[in-house]
């Protein structure tokens, strides 16, 4: 039983499938908030249900509970900005890693899937995973585009250098680690259009 992410940005279905099947993944969980693609017509919901179970690969949508955007205006900053620390204490987020602990606790492994090609630009890893790694409930291994895997350990090393805290004084390891991840957020987090 383990917990990887996914993207599927640029990539045939066939190879996303087979980077599943690579690394045994019998069970993907749809995170995104609009479970359909503009531009990869294979990724709506409907056909990639069809694809994956024709692959022997179960699909479950938790869009609602564990996607990157939100229906309730409470988890916007002034800026109409997510906050991903307000998802984490949502009445539906808890209930979405729930479902994704017993989906591990019955034998399943499964694949977090997003679009975006680069997890650390991805709520993957920086809302799911990163909540899972301090509840202790679970660590992910992120499939790189290429089909490589990327452990939160290192993209959280590759977040510090991405956001420059290596060099920050007077904080702690912890803290860097917060104020990249609090970084990087601002930077990828889902903003509402200006009206």
């Amino acid at each position: 039983m383990a917990l990887f992410s996914i993207g599927y940005a640029t990539k045939s279905i066939t190879t996303f499938i087979e980077q599943l099947q690579r690394y045994g993944i019998n069970a993907v969980a749809d995170v995104r908030s609009v479970p359909y693609s503009a531009t990869f017509f294979d990724y709506h919901q409907d056909r990639l249900e069809g694809h994956l179970a024709r692959a022997g690969i179960r699909y479950v949508y938790l869009g609602k509970e564990l996607g990157p955007r939100s229906k309730d205006p409470e988890h916007y900053d002034d800026c109409g900005q997510v906050q991903f620390d307000r998802l984490m204490t949502s009445k539906l987020f808890n209930p979405g890693t729930k479902r994704l602990t017993a989906g591990l606790e019955k034998g399943f492994n499964i694949a977090l899937m997003c679009a975006e090609k680069d997890p650390s630009c991805c709520h993957r890893s920086l809302l799911i995973a990163y909540a899972l790694e301090r509840q202790s409930l679970n660590t992910v291994q992120h499939i790189t585009h290429n089909g490589d895997i990327e452990s939160q350990a290192e993209l959280e090393k590759r977040l510090s250098r991405l956001q420059n805290v290596e060099e920050v004084l007077f904080m702690g390891a912890e803290q860097k680690l917060e104020e990249a991840y609090k970084r990087h957020c601002q930077l990828k987090a889902y903003k509402k259009p200006a009206n």
